[in-house]
């Protein structure tokens, strides 16, 4: 009898901008969020709203164009661009002075999340499961520990078992906002979505429709989420037949406004897509940006991103917000990647926000100028994040209702815990590895597993939580709650939901029964 233990744990170059410390952010553009009150259906070709206030403020400060950001029935958002420098903070306290401006803030920078390196690896046999000639460099799927010197045999995702179960559904569609796409490599022939007007995507960098790669990132990014698989070439994707979105937010630099990935997240959202990766991170907070990951939550769309490489626990955006969710990388030994190979000072970042880990260095893939250089890899939790998105889409293949939440329980759920350095991967949820490392096989038989004696697919949400808990079945359940090192410290009967406002942050174990039947979860308290 198998038995699930349900456990809930816990970047044309840029100008004006110093990408250190909190002056991270552009010196002629701030990102502006109106009230409901004001009507924003405007011709905005002068560069004004005819609202006398706003409009001085304007003309002061030489606005040189403003232009709308995302879905504007929901998000309100404009960015505002200036012919000089500014005092960026005193500009945003004089336009938040104004009583119809609901929020101001710099137009921060970010960057990809991976660095490239070039290599050939010689001894590469051809191998059935799948024949993508190359499938024996990708350690990350299937580790038989032949690698490389450090490897460890099954420190993978066990892909290959996983896809016995599900290798997706052209229905599915993954956005990947990154440095755009080689859309003509063969490795993505038949697999790109096309708007209304039958472009591919979007560039948000150069404000056009053609998303095409300029830097590599992206290309290598995206093969790892959905390159053509079991077809006698290059690599395998985890997801053999999803729809791929190319968004180009991450210039050739590998770098890129806030604006730039704010109206990408919008975009996806409105055009289809279900699962959006960002192997992407910037240092400065973003209400604007949050509240896009936000409108992609509430629509049922999964935000997948990465941890960043500064080896630190300093909070990179989108994968700090509540509701995305943040990948950490492992090695092929599978230690956390401390340090990554091209450099002695980098590191899969770590911190209470992170929710997994999965492989991330020396990870082959894609070029974005060759369609036959397979001979390049690339390190960084940019490689890590893909990979865990391709999984949550064979998720939705395998039943396209599952919700946001649903899909993260699953993933967090079913990662192997403590497989790691014990220095740092600790029993539970810790705050270098998360709930553990990304196993695509147990996550596609979450639903093959459930013990006999459990509630069959009863879920806890939100996860980590501030307030309190609800279960998906609205059933009314007896409870206890422990605190990480055992001890009871609260009880209840027939109760529909768990209240958690009280306690401090942390780990909790609840043991929780219906009728003849319980099992036992881990809640993170934020």
């Amino acid at each position: 009898m198998k038995k699930l233990l349900i456990s809930i744990l816990f970047l044309v170059p840029l100008l004006n901008v110093i990408a250190q410390g909190n002056n991270n952010y552009s010196k002629n553009s701030l990102i502006i969020k109106f009230k409901n009150q004001i009507e924003l259906d405007k011709d905005l070709n002068s560069n004004n709203f005819g609202i006398k206030a706003i409009d001085h403020l304007n003309n002061k400060y030489r606005t040189i164009k403003i232009k709308k950001l995302g879905n504007q029935e929901v998000s309100r958002l404009f960015l505002f661009e200036f012919e000089q420098k500014q005092d960026v903070m005193s500009l945003i306290h004089e336009y938040e002075k104004l009583e119809f401006i609901e929020f101001a803030e710099p137009n921060y920078i970010g960057k990809g999340g991976g660095q490239l390196f070039s290599k050939n690896k010689d001894n590469i046999s051809d191998l059935s499961t799948p024949n993508d000639f190359f499938w024996e460099r990708q350690w990350s799927l299937h580790n038989d520990g032949t690698f490389n010197s450090d490897s460890v045999e099954d420190a993978d995702v066990d892909m290959d078992l996983a896809w016995e179960i599900d290798t997706g559904n052209s229905e599915i569609i993954v956005a990947v906002l990154d440095s755009g796409l080689k859309l003509n490599h063969p490795e993505f022939e038949g697999r790109l979505f096309e708007n209304e007007l039958g472009f591919n995507g979007y560039d948000f960098v150069n404000d056009d429709n053609d998303p095409s790669d300029d830097h590599g990132h992206g290309t290598n990014v995206t093969g790892i989420i959905g390159a053509g698989s079991n077809n006698n070439i290059g690599y395998a994707g985890v997801d053999w037949n999803c729809k791929i979105m190319p968004l180009k937010i991450l210039d050739e630099n590998n770098s890129g406004w806030y604006s730039w990935w704010i109206e990408a997240i919008y975009y996806a959202v409105d055009e289809g897509a279900n699962i959006i990766n960002m192997s992407v991170g910037g240092s400065g907070y973003s209400k604007a940006m949050e509240e896009a990951v936000n409108y992609a939550f509430n629509n049922n769309v999964s935000v997948f991103a990465c941890m960043m490489n500064e080896n630190s626990q300093t909070t990179y955006y989108p994968a700090g917000y509540e509701n995305s969710f943040a990948v950490g990388s492992t090695d092929p030994n599978d230690n956390r990647s401390s340090p990554f190979f091209w450099s002695t000072f980098s590191g899969s970042s770590y911190g209470s926000h992170i929710d997994v880990v999965a492989p991330g260095n020396f990870i082959y893939g894609l070029s974005y100028n060759s369609d036959n250089n397979y001979n390049t890899y690339w390190g960084g939790t940019s490689q890590a994040s893909p990979l865990v998105a391709g999984v949550a889409s064979l998720l939705l293949s395998q039943e396209p209702a599952r919700t946001p939440n649903e899909i993260y329980q699953i993933i967090r759920e079913t990662a192997e815990d403590q497989v790691g350095n014990e220095s740092e991967d600790t029993m539970g949820y810790d705050i270098y590895y998360g709930f553990g490392r990304v196993n695509a096989f147990n996550a596609l038989s979450f639903n093959l597993s459930i013990d006999e004696n459990s509630i069959d697919d009863l879920l806890f949400y939100p996860n980590p939580t501030s307030d309190n808990i609800y279960n998906t079945k609205n059933l009314s359940i007896d409870y206890i709650i422990y605190n990480s090192v055992g001890n009871k410290i609260k009880s209840g009967n027939n109760s529909i939901k768990i209240d958690f406002s009280s306690f401090s942050r942390g780990v909790y174990f609840v043991e929780y029964q219906y009728e003849d039947k319980s099992s036992v979860i881990k809640i993170i308290k934020n």
